[in-house]
């Protein structure tokens, strides 16, 4: 059966929609602005299209903590001290059964606004995504908006026990909370915790500090870290039967996939147990990881019955230094070999909100560097690809918002408005008026691009040759700046060749006999190959004992097209 290559739009609500451009820093929702679901209308949605999305990541649509008061709609406000920003991060999570008031046009209504988002985007084809964060809560979990039948997290807890396998939460008994960051924030009073309950990033004392996940809680899932990791699964851990419920919960909102935060935090016999009976009912559902140990990747795959994993600490750290000239091009071979056969199963990107944006200081300052990096990306192999809302425009993440700081990454965590989105939009217009020339050019590239991730089988079906053992050490083509391989399905061929150099190349490709033998290949002396990105045709020829002559800009790739 043929797929379609799978190519994710991360996006914050909360910040796409704002048009605010005199956003200051540390503003409330009231000086600020924010965005709100209603911005994502059948308009926006065909231009997210048009980019070549086929999902759409919502991030940030569970109600999470937040220093803005919605005490007139039944919320209950959170402590200031305990939580990052004025916003509040999406990761916090204060209810799992509602949906983030700050993204509502119609606070009372905000769930119904959340289903009529489904609902449109799946009018235009487009498939929806959203977070499921199991392994923490906000220090101040409480749901208003859970059914009547489930009883909230924590409040049937034993809290004199630091550890029982009937606990939703851990904690540190006859201990207080004393965080090593500021307990009083803007409020009148120190925030009090008694007793203290166990960090979300794994820390079981009463002293989390401002590098800490402060702001959360761990949820316990039937592991007593204290005594070795000792496992009690048997009777089935209450925190696995409420976390059962609340994804069946989401799914039922016709939501096509799940992406669960920091999942290897989470025991994999929870997601080995939890998965199938989420697939049983809706089998079209995915779930994809955000895991970082490599040694658990195929225990999440094969037992914890997850479709994609996050590649970052492979594909996205490997190109990330190519990019930046701290490593050679031979090493996105060992990137992809490592993973011994599941690449398919990862999830490619450049940018998400964790990472810096790649136009920041604090990566390749500039946007076009990385368009090498985008075509090996998105057409190495038929995994997903990602981009991060605002990435196709070069969007630099330089702002200094708030808590987010001047990090070069776009906040999580304050009131703020996109600036390349924001003109880009226009008032809902996106005719590109408020664009530069140089922001237009990245967008055609990157449409480019990620457009014939699915207008070519090779790239979302074919099979996969890596040129580099046969060009190392190659009279004009350079390892350590050049990449090249091939894609291929039924009668079509793709060669893919970029270069990382500042320089531009005239390249000589050596395609060795078995990539011939391999994918039936015929020799060809001259050839007129239809180059997909820049569209024009090149006279080059395919042969084993011949190489094949490029001409390469710098920070640019070509895609040559053979019909066979």
């Amino acid at each position: 059966m043929e797929n379609k290559k799978i190519i994710i739009y991360q996006v914050l609500p909360r910040l796409f929609g704002n048009d605010n451009s005199h956003c200051t820093i540390n503003g409330t929702i009231e000086k600020n602005g924010c965005g709100k679901l209603s911005d994502f209308s059948s308009k926006t949605l065909n231009e997210i299209k048009k980019l070549g999305a086929t999902h759409i990541w919502y991030t940030g649509i569970i109600e999470h903590a937040t220093q803005t008061n919605y005490r007139r709609y039944n919320i209950r406000p959170d402590h200031p001290a305990i939580v990052k920003g004025k916003a509040g991060s999406p990761y916090a999570i204060k209810d799992y059964y509602d949906v983030d008031p700050d993204i509502a046009s119609d606070i009372p209504g905000r769930m119904q606004e959340f289903e009529d988002l489904v609902k449109r985007t799946h009018a235009k084809g487009l498939k929806v995504i959203i977070d499921f964060i199991p392994n923490h809560v906000a220090r101040q979990y409480h749901s208003d908006a859970r059914p009547e039948t489930v009883v909230d997290l924590g409040a049937d807890d034993d809290n004199s026990y630091a550890f029982s396998p009937y606990n939703n939460f851990y904690y540190i008994p006859h201990s207080q909370l004393h965080g090593q960051f500021d307990m009083k924030g803007s409020a009148p009073e120190p925030y009090y915790e008694y007793p203290a309950k166990a960090t979300g990033n794994n820390r079981f004392d009463a002293y989390p500090n401002i590098s800490d996940w402060y702001e959360t809680i761990k949820l316990n899932y039937g592991i007593d870290y204290l005594n070795g990791g000792t496992i009690c699964f048997d009777p089935i851990p209450d925190t696995w039967l409420k976390m059962l419920e609340i994804l069946l919960f989401w799914a039922e909102k016709k939501i096509d996939a799940f992406r669960c935060d920091m999942a290897e935090m989470v025991p994999v016999e929870f997601w080995e147990w939890a998965i199938p009976q989420i697939k049983k009912k809706y089998p079209n559902i995915l779930f994809i990881a955000e895991v970082y140990n490599p040694n658990e990747y195929k225990n999440y795959i094969f037992r914890g019955h997850f479709d994609y994993l996050y590649d970052k600490v492979g594909l996205y750290d490997t190109l990330r230094n190519v990019i930046c000239g701290y490593e050679s091009a031979t090493a996105i071979s060992g990137a992809w070999q490592s993973l011994g056969g599941i690449e398919q199963k990862m999830l490619n990107f450049l940018e998400n909100h964790d990472e810096q944006r790649i136009a920041s200081d604090f990566f390749a300052q500039n946007p076009f560097k990385a368009i090498p990096g985008l075509i090996v990306s998105a057409c190495i192999n038929i995994a997903p690809m990602m981009i991060y809302f605002g990435q196709e425009f070069g969007e630099m993440g330089m702002d200094n918002e708030g808590f987010s700081g001047r990090d070069g990454r776009t906040t999580i965590f304050d009131y703020w408005s996109v600036d390349t989105i924001r003109r880009w939009r226009n008032g809902g217009k996106y005719d590109g008026k408020l664009l530069t020339d140089e922001e237009i050019k990245l967008y055609a590239i990157y449409q480019n691009i990620l457009t014939l991730c699915n207008s070519e089988k090779a790239i979302s079906n074919g099979l996969f040759f890596d040129l580099t053992y046969a060009n190392v050490n190659g009279w004009r083509f350079n390892e350590h700046k050049h990449y090249a391989f091939l894609r291929k399905y039924n009668n079509e061929l793709l060669l893919i060749a970029v270069n990382f150099d500042s320089q531009p190349a005239d390249i000589a490709i050596n395609i060795p006999q078995h990539a011939f033998d391999f994918l039936q290949l015929p020799e060809i002396d001259s050839y007129q190959a239809s180059e997909l990105i820049h569209q024009h045709t090149e006279n080059v020829s395919l042969h084993p004992d011949k190489p094949t002559n490029l001409r390469l800009d710098s920070h640019s790739g070509k895609i040559l097209k053979f019909t066979l």
